[in-house]
């Protein structure tokens, strides 16, 4: 699954990086994939937080040498 989507939020630090993933999760369409990359380790709290919260679906999240990568699909 390809996302079509990408939010570099790499050097960002909380909340930037999920209020990033809102703001453009609210122009897209539901169905929607997104990726986020970040630094900010707090991230790894706060997106899956949000994603339960605001009901969208957390579809990966892995650290890939210090960057995390999540995708999430909109719903």
């Amino acid at each position: 699954m390809e996302p079509l989507t990408r939010i570099d939020a790499r050097g960002l630090l909380c909340p930037l990086p999920v209020l990033r993933l809102r703001k453009v999760l609210e122009g897209l369409d539901r169905g929607a994939v997104v990726e986020l990359l970040a630094t900010d380790g707090a991230s790894w709290i706060d997106v899956p937080h949000f994603c339960a919260q605001a009901g969208h679906g957390l579809i990966s999240a892995e650290d890939t040498g210090g960057v995390l990568r999540y995708v999430v699909r909109k719903n």
